[in-house]
C-alpha cells in the first residue's frame, strides 16, 4: 500500500502518519521525491486500512499494491531512482555507468594498470573481483583481502570508484570498507541471509541475475535489500542458463525494458557474462544500451589469453577502448551520454 502524502505537511504531521501505520503492525518507508513524497506500508494487505489513510490529515490518496514486492515496484517511487556511489558518479540518470576491470584481481600493477586503461577509455568505475566464486574448487578463486587493498591502490591512483562481489557475511565488515559498491553475484541472488545482511549497510548494491532466476524472483531479492532499508540498489542482467551451448550463457535482453517497466530500480548489464565471448561483448552492449540499460559491467584484462578466469570473455584494453566509442554512438542515438568518449564513425 502507497501513501501520498500532501506537500504541505509537516515533519511531525507526517511522523504521526507513520506512528499510526506502526501501530497496524506494518513498516513505514518514508520516499522524498521531487514532485511528491510517499509512504511505502509493508505488511499484509487488509483492504479496510486504506478506508482509515484516506481519512487522516494530509493524506492525498492511498492506493494498494498489488505485486509481491512493493518497494521495487514502480507504483512506490512513481519515478526511476538514481543511486548516488559517490566520487561524482551515478547510476540511473542520462550519463551511463560502465564498470570496467579485470574479473579477478591477480597482483597490484595488474589492477592498477587496468584501471588507468579503463579510465582513459571512458569508464567512471572499477571492478575487480577478490573473493571468486568458480564451479571447480581447484580453480583461481581470488586473493581475497589482498586483493582488496590492490582494489584500495588502484582508487587511489585514478579516483575511480569500485565495486567487488561479497560471497559470504564472514567477509562483509572487509568488503563494506573497501568497496564503493557491494556485488552479490549470480549464484546469491537467492541468499536470503546476505540479502539481509547487505540491507543493513547502507552502501550501495548491485544484485546480479540468478542463473534460472525468473524477473518475479529477482525482484524480489532485491526487496529483501530494501526492506532491511537500503534503498540504494542497482540491479544486473547477466545473461540465463538455457539449452543453448553455442555461447556460456542467453543474454535476456527482453528483461531490461521490462523490469524498467516494473520497478523504479535502475538496470545495468553485463554482456561478458551474458555471452561469455569476447566477440560479443561489443554487440550484445550495444544492444542493451538500446534497450534502456543505464549502464555496463564490461570484463577487461592486458592479457585475455594468461588471465587466471574467464580470459575467453575479457576484452583488452585496446577492444575495450573502441567498444566504447560504438557504444557512445548507441548512447547518444537514444538521448544517454558516456562523459568524455567519442563516438566512433561506425556507430552514428
Amino acid at each position: 500500500m502507497i501513501i501520498v502524502v500532501s506537500p504541505e505537511a509537516t515533519p511531525e504531521e507526517i511522523g504521526h502518519i507513520v506512528a499510526r501505520i506502526e501501530e497496524t503492525g506494518r513498516q513505514a518507508h518514508l520516499s522524498e521525491g521531487t514532485e511528491r513524497r510517499i509512504i511505502g506500508v509493508i505488511g499484509p494487505d487488509a483492504p479496510e486500512l486504506q478506508d482509515m489513510f484516506e481519512s487522516m490529515a494530509h493524506v492525498e490518496s492511498v492506493h494498494r499494491v498489488t505485486k509481491p514486492y512493493k518497494l521495487v515496484s514502480r507504483e512506490f517511487r512513481g519515478g526511476p531512482s538514481v543511486i548516488d556511489i559517490g566520487r561524482g558518479v551515478t547510476v540511473g540518470g542520462n550519463e551511463l555507468a560502465v564498470m570496467a576491470g579485470p574479473c579477478s584481481i591477480e597482483d597490484e600493477d595488474h589492477i592498477v594498470n587496468t584501471a588507468i586503461a579503463v579510465k582513459a577509455a571512458g569508464a567512471n568505475i572499477l571492478r575487480g573481483g577478490a573473493f571468486k566464486p568458480r564451479s571447480s574448487p581447484y580453480a583461481f578463486r581470488g586473493l581475497g583481502e589482498e586483493a582488496l587493498r590492490h582494489l584500495a591502490t588502484a582508487r587511489k591512483v585514478t579516483g575511480l570508484p569500485v565495486i567487488t562481489e561479497l560471497m559470504s557475511i564472514r567477509d562483509i565488515d572487509a568488503v563494506a570498507e573497501y568497496a564503493d559498491v557491494i556485488q552479490i553475484g549470480a549464484r546469491n541472488m537467492q541468499n536470503f541471509i546476505l540479502l539481509d545482511e547487505v540491507g543493513k549497510q547502507r552502501k550501495p548494491v548491485m544484485l546480479k541475475r540468478g542463473m534460472s532466476g525468473q524477473i518475479e524472483e529477482w525482484l524480489l531479492a532485491a526487496e529483501y535489500i530494501l526492506a532491511q532499508g537500503n534503498p540504494n540498489v542497482i540491479l544486473c542482467e547477466r545473461g540465463i542458463r538455457t539449452f543453448e551451448t553455442a555461447y556460456r550463457n542467453t543474454f535476456d535482453i527482453n528483461a531490461i525494458p521490462l523490469v524498467k517497466e516494473l520497478s523504479h530500480l535502475p538496470i545495468i548489464a553485463d554482456p561478458s557474462h551474458g555471452t561469455g565471448k569476447h566477440q560479443l561483448v561489443a554487440p550484445i552492449a550495444m544492444a542493451a544500451v538500446a534497450a534502456g540499460a543505464d549502464g555496463l559491467m564490461i570484463e577487461v584484462h592486458p592479457s585475455p589469453d594468461h588471465a587466471l578466469s574467464d580470459g575467453a570473455q575479457s576484452l583488452t584494453h585496446e577492444s575495450f577502448a573502441g567498444m566504447m566509442r560504438s557504444v557512445a554512438g548507441i548512447a547518444s542515438a537514444v538521448g544517454r551520454s558516456l562523459s568524455g568518449v567519442e563516438a566512433s564513425a561506425a556507430a552514428r
